[in-house]
């Protein structure tokens, strides 16, 4: 399972070497190595940002790869070149392409803590617990004026629970000489005016927020059709309350104040 990697759309628009190198040129390192040593099980972790901006919602599988950002590009440029590879290979693969990842291990054990220097690039829930926390001065909502129904941007938030149940159906289902693409997330598009509501709820604290121009390199509306993972892995989203997915996420927060350095 070929998780890793540098994950930020605003990150990837300042810094893309960066981005093709930890993405791209990796990927094709651990493909090198797979074939070393005669592995033959590849579930591959993509992105939605592989759409780019599509004209039609929901996203299906099919939907045209057009990505926007040095993120979407890299991501996509190794699934090319999984694809490219498996075609003469007997190796089983499965690429997920995730939505937007929120939540934390119901036991505790696992959270978000990104380094300190990616915070400014960070995900909406880190920045969130951030300002709830009083480690900034509020949240800061960049774009207000996209063709939505408040004006920010909708996104499909995918608990991460959901995600690690996808990746080991995906595994169960993995078959030698076959590739299968599937898109893991809820189905549903939500505001950023909504998760901010949703954070202030399970937080307990009335986060100031800021309202700013856009993000370069980020799109208005994407959400999932999550039919084709249903009907092949028999897996569908089950903790989709962004409430309830924010109160997990906050509670490892508190606890780890200080990320993986208050163990």
């Amino acid at each position: 399972m070929h998780f890793a990697a540098v994950a930020y759309v605003g990150e990837s628009t300042l810094y893309p070497l960066k981005y093709y190198h930890n993405i791209t040129s990796n990927t094709l390192g651990v493909l090198e190595a797979m074939v070393r040593h005669k592995v033959k099980t590849l579930i591959y972790s993509s992105t939605c940002a592989t759409y780019g901006e599509p004209d039609k919602m929901p996203i299906t599988e099919d939907t045209p790869q057009v990505p926007i950002n040095p993120y979407g590009k890299a991501k996509k440029m190794a699934e090319d070149m999984i694809l490219d590879f498996s075609t003469n290979s007997d190796m089983a693969v499965m690429i997920l392409r995730y939505f937007n990842v929120i939540g934390s291990d119901p036991g505790g054990r696992l959270g978000e803590a990104p380094r300190p220097e990616l915070r400014e690039q960070g995900r909406i829930s880190g920045a969130c617990f951030d300002a709830a926390r009083g480690f900034i001065p509020g949240l800061q909502v960049k774009g207000t004026d996209y063709k939505t129904s408040d004006g920010t941007c909708i996104r499909d938030y995918i608990d991460v629970t959901d995600l690690v149940d996808a990746h080991v159906k995906a595994l169960e289902k993995a078959q030698p000489r076959k590739v299968g693409i599937y898109n893991v997330g809820t189905g549903k598009g939500r505001s950023v005016k909504e998760f901010v509501e949703a954070c202030k709820k399970a937080t307990g604290v009335e986060i100031k927020v800021d309202f700013l121009p856009r993000r370069p390199g980020d799109h208005a509306e994407v959400y999932s059709d999550p039919t084709k993972i249903l009907k092949d892995l028999n897996w569908t989203a089950r903790f989709t309350h962004l409430q309830d997915s924010l109160q997990v996420a906050w509670r490892w927060q508190k606890i780890h104040p200080h990320g993986y350095a208050s163990y």
